[in-house]
């Protein structure tokens, strides 16, 4: 185009620009524009702590997190202690209905533990703050048991004021109070009434015996079942006597059951199989008794391992062989046992627990348990003595709240005790295969892997397998198979691995090479008739008399313990081994070598025996009085 040439306007020389197109930029999504009810849930589901940081970013997060209640009644307080600190965030979150600040402001209170005060009138005031909480947790706790009696239980200290006593006076006067109004504010205290006259039942005054029937009578007719069942177990002597109050008194055991009450349950059971008794068909007994065992739901341990990173099989071995050996030095039932290991299983399943707090989450959960279903009980200060002081008493008491609040107060689940004594009502069974039967339920709580079975299933797999073990020439008479609903097909594979595992394969070693077997001393003892000591039919055999084709389980290779395990190898005091006396080893691990004790060498044992037995029978005396509530932290 040659300059100051002049064109026209046609579509060759003139031609409008085009126009850009400008590419709309995608809307960026962020966290305040989603929908309020998605931004309430996301709250929800955060710790208190990051609540509080959430709520000064925006005054729209501000709005929700103090016009919501619901934001601080699911807040989590998952490895927070109540301190000065942090009090009003606790008080604030138990008033607007969180069950675990609930739980933990009641146990800091009653324990003195992270809200220290002066020891003038400290006893007074904790008590009734302490009362305070334990109230609304157990206005909180629908779904479970009332357990606030088990921390306020007796022995109360006999000197100077208790801070129990101060619980549970204070409990009382809200119960007096709120029994004379109208509506369902009174059935709210039927929990309360209950833990009360729990508390009241452990004491040897008559008076104080009779005080506690009369409160069982009124949480009763508050609406608490538990309390109801209680009274019928209390008149079901009176009542066998007659067969028209005892027929009356299996309808009400029938309507307990149907409530939910897992003990009636387990009771009606064991009523079902005195057939004569109950003067139904047996058809419908056998139904009955079915539905227990076929409503018993697998509890899958093996996601344990999902939740804790660091720990692995043996480590969980290691740490419920422990327990094994605490139970039996100390005395413990085979369902407290249970109860224990359980709950210790699904603490471990929801929290992630480092690998230098296994023990303590093991122990914790043991103290819980005996308080829950013993008359003896494990205070706080010999707990912390059996785990050689690795830990301190404020370890033990806090973890004690993390727990109870992580499981929403379910401390009382179906065990393979509960399903094993509802078997033996069902048929005659001898003395030696009870022993035998309990022997191999034991060792069944050792094995993840059996996990996969409900626990009626391994009940009914262990009296199948201690009967054949024993030779009995009907093992699965038709009466056990329609009463539990499992068939001998149904019960075979779970039979052979129980075998397998409890039987066949060796057990896992120590980091000193020694092996674990405190279920198999446990059952060394005359009163079992030594049942351990039996031997046992090879697994091959087994195999062939059930007609399952035999595996070798030498291919089986356990887990080898390498070295980053031996911190938690050396439990309790793994920064202390140099103290342990490796001649005072013995091969079948007699000494209970996680415990003080254990760092004695045979002479020094023998030198300082009746100390230390003395010192045992003191500390399972309660510490005069289980001082635990005043405060008191050094031992003598």
């Amino acid at each position: 185009m040659k300059g100051g040439a002049l064109h026209c306007r046609c579509s060759k020389c003139f031609a409008a620009p085009p126009k850009r197109r400008v590419k709309k930029r995608p809307r960026v999504l962020t966290l305040l524009s989603l929908p309020e009810d998605v931004l309430l849930y996301i709250l929800e589901c955060l710790p208190a702590v990051d609540i509080l940081s959430m709520r000064e970013v925006h005054p729209h997060l501000r709005s929700l997190v103090d016009t919501h209640s619901s934001v601080w009644a699911r807040a989590c307080f998952q490895d927070v202690w109540p301190s000065p600190e942090n009090l009003k965030l606790f008080e604030r979150a138990a008033e607007c209905g969180n069950f675990e600040a609930c739980v933990k402001l009641g146990i800091a209170y009653l324990y003195n533990e992270g809200l220290s005060m002066s020891d003038d009138g400290r006893a007074e005031v904790n008590g009734l703050k302490a009362s305070h909480f334990f109230s609304m947790t157990e206005r909180l706790n629908s779904g479970a048991d009332p357990f606030v009696w088990l921390f306020i239980r007796p022995p109360w200290s006999s000197s100077g004021s208790c801070c129990k006593a101060v619980v549970f006076d204070s409990l009382k006067d809200d119960c007096r109070d709120v029994t004379s109004q109208e509506g369902g504010e009174g059935a709210l205290k039927g929990s309360i009434q209950y833990c009360l006259a729990k508390v009241l039942s452990m004491f040897e005054d008559e008076g104080r015996k009779r005080e506690a029937l009369g409160m069982l009578e009124s949480s009763a007719s508050n609406g608490c079942l538990h309390s109801s069942y209680l009274l019928w177990e209390m008149q079901q002597k009176t009542a066998l006597s007659d067969p028209g109050r005892y027929l009356q008194s299996l309808r009400q055991l029938r309507d307990y059951a149907t409530k939910g009450c897992w003990d009636a349950q387990i009771s009606l059971a064991k009523a079902s199989g005195h057939k004569n008794q109950l003067s139904h068909e047996q058809r419908v007994s056998n139904e009955l008794v079915s539905q227990v065992f076929q409503t018993s739901l697998p509890i899958n341990k093996t996601s344990i391992f999902t939740t804790q990173k660091g720990m692995n099989d043996t480590m969980r071995y290691i740490l419920i062989d422990w327990l094994v050996e605490v139970a039996t030095m100390k005395d413990f039932s085979s369902l407290c046992l249970h109860m224990t290991v359980g709950m210790v299983d699904r603490y471990l399943k929801l929290r992630s627990v480092a690998r230098t707090k296994l023990q303590l989450v093991g122990i914790a959960c043991m103290v819980i348990c005996t308080r829950f279903i013993s008359k003896e009980i494990l205070t706080i200060r010999e707990a912390v003595w059996l785990t050689d002081n690795t830990y301190k008493y404020e370890d033990l008491v806090r973890m004690m709240g993390e727990i109870i609040s992580a499981l929403d107060g379910k401390i009382r689940m179906p065990t393979v005790v509960d399903y094993k004594d509802v078997l033996s009502y069902l048929i005659p069974l001898d003395r030696n295969t009870l022993h035998l039967c309990s022997y191999i339920s034991e060792l069944s709580l050792l094995y993840t892997e059996l996990s996969i079975y409900s626990p009626a299933q391994l009940a009914a797999s262990s009296l199948l397998l201690a009967r054949i073990l024993h030779k009995q020439a009907l093992p699965w008479p038709a009466q056990l198979a329609e009463s539990t609903g499992f068939t001998l097909e149904r019960l075979t594979p779970s039979v052979v691995l129980l075998h397998k595992k409890c039987f066949h394969d060796d057990a896992p070693k120590d980091y000193r090479q020694v092996s674990l077997t405190a279920v198999k001393q446990r059952f060394h003892d005359e009163l079992y008739d030594q049942i351990s000591k039996e031997k046992v039919m090879d697994h091959g055999q087994l195999c062939a008399l059930l007609g399952v084709p035999y595996q070798d389980a030498e291919s089986a290779v356990l887990l080898p313990i390498t070295t980053d395990l031996h911190s938690f190898l050396c439990s309790p005091s793994g920064n202390k081994t140099k103290r342990r006396r490796e001649d005072s080893i013995q091969e079948d691990r007699g000494s209970f070598v996680t415990t003080p004790t254990a760092e004695l060498s045979n002479q020094e044992e023998a030198l300082l025996g009746d100390f230390l037995d003395w010192s045992l029978e003191t500390s399972c005396s309660g510490y005069e009085g289980d001082q635990e509530s005043e405060g008191e932290r050094e031992g003598d």
